[in-house]
């Protein structure tokens, strides 16, 4: 098992966020966590990157590491989890070649650094086109190439994606998770959360339903697409 998380609980001040969510992940799979604006989501990935405490008996474990003795640049650099948060968050004021090797600051395998850059640039071509441009002035798709592939830089072995789809157009979208689906062939875990519940079934093997802080459902990608709850609540009917 290659990432465990039980009884995980996050507040925030004295609301409780998360109310002891428990899932594992397998080295190599593609798992989603759906639910409502406000469900939680965004907060279990936060946990994993130690960008928010987890309250007392909550166990994070990634490659038998107990996560909670590691602050979140070690996260990165030890563990090798990397995070793409919502809304991108890039160095806006940096190229897009300053930005993946800026990803790669705590790497020294510098032989390996260029090739991983080579591979982004492999996966997604228009930033190889834009490599010397401000990352600021890209559009939107283009950053969120950056923004995956600055975390495809930064660490190799589990991607932590929030909302990857947001404000792209379907073509866009789509040409996304393609390449999502190269990186996770070249040997990364992938953890997915996302708004748009159909795309993400489709995209992952499995899937995990929270809702108000709280695991409702979990199961095959294909049973919660076909379950009449999950449809009624997250697939429009």
């Amino acid at each position: 098992m290659q990432m465990i998380i039980k009884n995980l609980k996050v507040a925030y001040d004295k609301i409780t966020a998360l109310h002891g969510i428990d899932f594992n992940i397998e080295k190599g799979e593609r798992v989603c966590i759906i639910g409502a604006n406000g469900a939680g989501k965004s907060t279990i990935l936060r946990a994993i990157s130690r960008m928010v405490p987890a309250l007392p008996g909550t166990v994070m474990e990634f490659e038998g590491e107990n996560l909670l003795l590691f602050q979140p640049d070690k996260v990165v650099s030890k563990l090798g989890i990397s995070h793409v948060p919502e809304g991108r968050r890039l160095f806006g004021n940096l190229t897009v070649m300053e930005n993946l090797k800026l990803a790669a600051f705590a790497r020294k395998d510098k032989d390996n650094i260029k090739k991983d850059i080579k591979t982004v640039f492999g996966i997604f071509p228009r930033l190889e086109e834009r490599k010397s441009q401000i990352s600021g002035t890209l559009s939107g798709g283009e950053q969120q190439m950056l923004a995956v592939g600055r975390a495809f830089v930064s660490a190799r072995k589990i991607m932590l994606l929030d909302e990857p789809s947001m404000g792209l157009a379907p073509i866009l979208m789509l040409s996304m998770f393609e390449a999502l689906k190269e990186i996770n062939k070249a040997g990364t875990t992938i953890l997915l959360v996302e708004q748009n519940a159909r795309l993400a079934l489709k995209f992952t093997k499995r899937g995990y339903v929270i809702e108000n802080g709280s695991l409702v459902l979990e199961g095959k990608s294909e049973d919660l697409l076909s379950d009449p709850e999950v449809k009624k609540a997250y697939l429009g009917g």
